[in-house]
């Protein structure tokens, strides 16, 4: 199933300032209504190798898979087989991943953060792991879909530390959860509205690390109207404030509806239920 129409998206990966590679990894394709960000870990760029086969993994077998969402027998039954589908292919991408870490030793240890969003039957289904985030401007509200799997976030939870420790905080970068570290793997996935006119951002922690979700909002509604001029400025604010890590964004706007078309048998269902 194609999105010709329905979704624009703008993406942008840079280096930063201070790191001497780019370990993060995205892929977007509108038409498909997929959008995947990796953020890398691991020395000697084995943290490169886990964020590219996840991305590469996942952006392979959803572009053969999604042409076949036509709404027919894929999800009789199951309303949320897009979600159950997402987790189990991010599962299979972490075990691809741990298993080559595990059998090459200049990639043990590796692992990658990601986050994907997959735009399906006026819907988005979303899977995370570790603190790549997702948020969404929809008007003049601003917030983050996801909820880091991090220290820091736990110690937040724990009331251990407030909001304005946490932004100083040294553990800003300890991930509890991540693809390519353990053979199983808990995935987060979860499914939003969609809106016409929404704004999506997928987003590494070197992007929110730099820039504080206000400058990011404002950004947002100033030059939502191009997105590529928007993603093009919110890594150069990273940039300027620091750029201490790669920064890459993806940018998505909901401009119509992209229901899945259904059988005359699935309707017939519908108006019964």
């Amino acid at each position: 199933m194609k999105l010709p129409e329905a979704l624009e998206m703008a993406v942008r990966t840079d280096p930063g300032l201070i790191r001497a590679h780019n370990e993060d990894a995205v892929f977007a394709d509108a038409g498909l209504g997929l959008a995947i960000l990796a953020d890398g870990m691991g020395g000697y760029n084995a943290g490169e190798v886990a964020s590219g086969m996840a991305s590469t993994l996942l952006a392979t077998n959803f572009a053969r898979f999604i042409p076949t969402c036509t709404g027919h027998s894929d999800g009789a039954g199951d309303p949320d087989f897009a979600s159950h589908h997402l987790a189990a292919e991010v599962s299979a991408a972490n075990l691809a991943i741990f298993n080559a870490s595990h059998s090459q030793p200049q990639y043990a240890g590796m692992g990658t953060t990601l986050v994907v969003a997959w735009f399906y039957d006026n819907r988005v289904n979303v899977a995370h792991v570790g603190d790549s985030r997702l948020y969404r401007l929809r008007g003049k509200h601003f917030e983050q879909l996801t909820r880091d799997h991090s220290l820091l976030q736990e110690q937040l939870d724990n009331g251990m530390i407030t909001p304005e420790e946490a932004r100083v905080s040294q553990n800003r970068n300890l991930v509890t959860r991540a693809l390519g570290v353990e053979p199983v793997l808990d995935v987060e996935v979860h499914v939003h509205d969609v809106m016409t006119g929404d704004i999506l951002l997928l987003c590494s922690d070197g992007l929110n690390d730099m820039v504080e979700d206000e400058d990011i909002q404002l950004i947002l509604q100033t030059l939502g109207g191009n997105l590529e001029l928007a993603a093009e400025q919110l890594v150069h604010l990273a940039n300027d404030n620091g750029g201490r890590d790669n920064v890459s964004v993806i940018l998505i706007k909901v401009l119509g509806d992209y229901p899945v078309p259904r059988g005359w048998w699935q309707k017939l269902l519908a108006a019964m239920t």
